[in-house]
């Protein structure tokens, strides 16, 4: 291996949110923070969209039958930052997403 590929890496950065504006405002945040680095950026990779699914009964104790649908979507991305250097990780570190958006950083 030579010097330079030591110095680079790999960053992966998974996010996850209920809502997709709020994904899909922060992939375009970090993907803006990674170019203004010098790094250079693989997504946003759309990744499948998780619907959970809750049936609750209407009433407490009669008419069973009757019962409510409610779902929930968790919508996820997923970002690649490759040949990244120090000032990028800086900058992604002190990163700031909006509340409800979990983001998972792996190097």
């Amino acid at each position: 291996m030579t010097n330079s590929t030591l110095n680079k890496t790999k960053i992966r950065i998974r996010l996850k949110s209920y809502d997709h504006h709020l994904v899909d405002n922060s992939c375009k945040q970090i993907i803006d923070i990674a170019l203004r680095s010098g790094a250079s950026v693989v997504g946003p990779i759309l990744l499948p969209t998780e619907k959970k699914k809750y049936s609750v009964n209407r009433a407490t104790f009669v008419k069973k039958k009757s019962q409510e649908q409610f779902e929930i979507r968790v919508h996820k991305r997923l970002i690649d930052v490759v040949n990244s250097n120090s000032k990028t990780i800086e900058s992604l570190t002190n990163l700031n997403l909006p509340a409800g958006v979990e983001a998972e950083i792996k190097t």
